[in-house]
């Protein structure tokens, strides 16, 4: 156990008793509280649609698979990403593109990934990265020049805002993750949101066993085509639903914690060598993660840990992992800027109730760490 941890879930009352009146039903299946935060999540980003998934994994298939992604296909990831995300285009049959990212902001290259794009080329997965939005306004421009479907991997991005709208009505498909390091969670769970009926059609299908969909409505007599269970239980939709109650104040909190990390950090000696990542110009970064980046990283990490503090490493260098450096894979380049964001990278504990002083002490822990 840390003093300090990385993260707590927001679990009140109000989620507890949501939980019971489900347990109380008896109907714990995909149901009515299942479709309530369907309906909720959709009006929170602005969306025609959106769906529950079992995960924001099984929700970026779902994606890909609406979209007719498949065996001949190319799908263009970021090499510092969690492996999810290019293991999604795998599941499908398509190839993983794997290109490198932006030195300052971690996500997806731009330049990179056009100069990856092939006449196979059938989607586009950008990671809006610890809940910094990616730059819509340059992908939407490649997307309108190439052709390719973009399936945005916003695991961490809920409640963050592109250009005054919030991200999960632009992309052709957006996928939320509920896993517990959310600010809303589920315990496992993940969303998909679209603006496309006909794509919202396909995915409620395939997630139901590939039942006839029609306007948003299934036919339990009738089935057209493969699917499978990726329905979330009415038990994990009452976890989140309860917490969608108090968004707008979750995410204020989170914001405010961060604008105090970004105020304690400004007075940290330029010698100590901790840098933060840049916002997406025209972004509003959500804060899902705070994070630092430093040269040390490995050993700050452990030494904060050692003290109570629960640091944790960002997220990964998919080029570097054995899981896809196989025939199946094509990495371009040398992916050197997301090796280095997987080397120095390091998350600081956010928590909604955390205190001032408790920011403080990270902080000192992080300027002790990193000076020893």
């Amino acid at each position: 156990m840390f003093d300090i941890p990385l993260i707590r879930a927001v679990i009140d009352d109000n989620v507890k008793q949501r939980v019971m009146d489900v347990l109380d039903s008896g109907f714990l299946t995909e149901g009515p509280v299942t479709r309530e935060l369907e309906e909720r999540m959709a009006a929170y980003v602005g969306a025609r649609h959106a769906l529950a998934a079992t995960s924001c994994t099984t929700g970026l298939e779902l994606g890909l698979r609406a979209l007719g992604v498949g065996p001949g296909h190319e799908v263009v990831v970021p090499a510092y990403t969690y492996p999810a995300t290019a293991a999604a285009a795998r599941i499908v049959g398509a190839r993983p593109v794997i290109v490198d990212v932006d030195p300052e902001t971690m996500l997806m290259d731009m330049d990179a990934l056009e100069a990856a794009l092939s006449p196979a080329t059938r989607a586009v997965i950008p990671v809006s990265l610890f809940g910094n939005p990616v730059d819509h306004a340059r992908l939407d421009a490649l997307k309108e020049r190439h052709g390719f479907a973009v399936v945005e991997d916003a695991a961490c991005t809920l409640g963050a805002q592109y250009a005054g709208a919030r991200v999960g009505a632009r992309a052709d498909v957006t996928v939320f993750s509920l896993h517990p390091r959310k600010f809303i969670t589920s315990g496992e769970g993940g969303i998909v949101t679209t603006e496309s009926d006909a794509l919202a059609d396909a995915m409620r299908s395939y997630k139901h066993f590939g039942m006839r969909c029609e306007d948003g409505q299934l036919d339990s007599l009738e089935f057209v085509g493969p699917g499978t269970n990726y329905k979330l239980s009415n038990v994990l939709a009452a976890i989140a639903l309860g917490q969608m109650d108090r968004v707008d104040e979750l995410l204020a909190e989170r914001l405010a914690l961060a604008a105090t990390y970004r105020e304690l950090l400004a007075g940290i000696p330029a010698g100590a060598d901790i840098r933060l990542p840049r916002t997406t110009p025209g972004g509003v970064h959500s804060y899902q993660t705070f994070c630092v980046l430093l040269a040390n990283r490995d050993a700050v990490r452990e030494r904060m840990r050692a003290r109570g503090v629960e640091a944790q490493i960002g997220s990964y260098d998919i080029a570097a992992q054995p899981a896809f450096q196989g025939r199946d894979c094509t990495i371009v380049g040398d992916c050197r800027n997301a090796a280095r964001a997987a080397a120095q990278c390091l998350a600081l504990p956010l928590f909604h109730g955390m205190t001032r002083a408790q920011q403080q002490r990270v902080v000192e822990e992080l300027l002790a760490a990193a000076q020893a």
